[in-house]
């Protein structure tokens, strides 16, 4: 797929929006003139992820889980009779092929919405065309501020933030912890700085900052000089804002070299191939923050297993297991078509927008509730924690037990929570 330059990327959405272009942001599309990507029979959506390469897991379970419950909808006549259609195109978490993506998507495929974007640094490259095309972008899969502040009518997250993923981890880490030393591990470009700075914030709140920060090149492995720094930094945690192989890469050379300290991955690292790469590791005590609660539930609680993910992604999807990523697509599904459904018939991008502004108290699964405002268009504030147990992540409700295992492990003594 081509990529354009800057200046002819202008000029094409010039042109796709010159009739549009003076109009005030928040009018309704005319009635002579129809709502694109929408027909009697359908709604296009677009979207661009990563489907090959290094996050190609990312990219392909937030779609599928979005798909999921789209599947279902489709087979019960759609929202007022229209099915929708994703045009999903590989961006391999490159930003330029992003942008290229996004500029096809908006002109030539004229879509609706965009809808499960997945990464900080290819969605912030697109902020600029989807204000000038004034065209909602929903459920993306990335925590940045950037897609948070300034507030921006067209985008809307369902997820929490990186701010408040880091910012609870740190809050336990210091607080019931006790641990002051703590180091960043973080990819070099935009998805983590962000994380760095919202690690940074939080630890300031405590009168800290990191004793160490070591970097990596996103889309390599190179990750030993950062480990050697945060190494030699006498660190006793670690908050590792990065992608799964780096960050399996990084915890199994510091296993390898005797480094003891907490490893913590905020929910883009991806829970399910991060623990394929950890197979066999069962001393480290690799901690990780997630946005949605465990797909399979938790035994004995309310919150038994989100039901109609589960059952869905195995009726459309059955070599797929359950997992966080796909969840959290399934759930930007679910306020995407809430969103459709209170629209109404006569659709537009701007009363879609009016219509998710209206949401409130609802229940996108077990455990998920989103609202909405005008002035607020992040639906979900939770953050849970999970731990590395026997190769799969479980969630984690005792830090004073893990708090224990690590004083353990530091002493040389195997830790009790992460064995077989």
């Amino acid at each position: 797929m081509p990529k354009f330059p800057g200046t002819a990327l202008s000029c094409a959405l010039a042109l796709a929006l010159v009739l549009s272009a003076c109009a005030p942001s928040r009018e309704a599309t005319p009635q002579n003139k129809p709502t694109p990507g929408v027909s009697d029979s359908e709604i296009v959506l677009g979207s661009s992820l990563a489907l090959k390469g290094h996050a190609s897991y990312l990219g392909t379970q937030t779609l599928r889980g979005a798909m999921a419950y789209l599947s279902l909808v489709n087979e019960q006549g759609g929202v007022f009779g229209r099915r929708i259609r994703v045009i999903a195109y590989d961006d391999s978490y490159d930003p330029p092929q992003c942008l290229a993506n996004t500029q096809k998507l908006i002109v030539e495929d004229n879509v609706f919405a965009l809808f499960c974007y997945v990464g900080t640094p290819t969605t912030v490259k697109i902020l600029p065309m989807v204000e000038e095309a004034r065209i909602p972008l929903l459920g993306m899969f990335t925590g940045a501020n950037a897609l948070r502040e300034p507030f921006s009518r067209y985008l809307v997250n369902v997820r929490a933030s990186y701010y408040q993923e880091t910012g609870a981890a740190v809050t336990h880490l210091v607080k019931d912890l006790g641990i002051k030393r703590i180091a960043v591990f973080y990819q070099y470009d935009a998805y983590g700085f962000d994380g760095l700075t919202g690690t940074e914030l939080a630890l300031k709140e405590f009168g800290l900052e990191p004793v160490a920060r070591g970097s990596y090149i996103r889309g390599s492995l190179d990750v030993e000089d950062g480990l050697t720094r945060i190494q030699n930094s006498g660190a006793e945690a670690v908050v590792m804002i990065g992608t799964y192989e780096p960050c399996a890469k990084f915890i199994r050379l510091a296993a390898e070299k005797g480094f003891k300290a907490i490893f913590y991955n905020v929910s883009f690292v991806g829970a399910e191939e991060l623990a394929r790469r950890l197979k066999g590791v069962s001393e480290e005590i690799v901690v990780m923050s997630q946005v949605v609660p465990p797909p399979e539930g938790v035994e004995g609680t309310a919150d038994r297993d989100a039901s109609e993910y589960v059952r869905l992604l195995s009726r459309y999807f059955p070599g797929d297991r359950p997992n966080f990523v796909g969840l959290e697509g399934f759930a930007n599904a679910r306020v995407l078509v809430e969103g459709l459904k209170r629209a109404g018939p006569k659709l537009t991008r701007e009363g879609f927008l009016d219509a998710i502004e209206s949401i409130r108290d609802f229940n996108v699964g077990p455990g998920m509730v989103a609202s909405f405002s005008p002035e607020d268009h992040q639906g979900m504030d939770r953050v849970y924690f999970t731990r590395l147990e026997r190769d799969e992540f479980r969630l984690l409700t005792n830090w004073n037990a893990l708090g224990r295992d690590f004083r353990t492990l530091q002493s040389g003594q195997p830790s009790a929570g992460g064995g077989p």
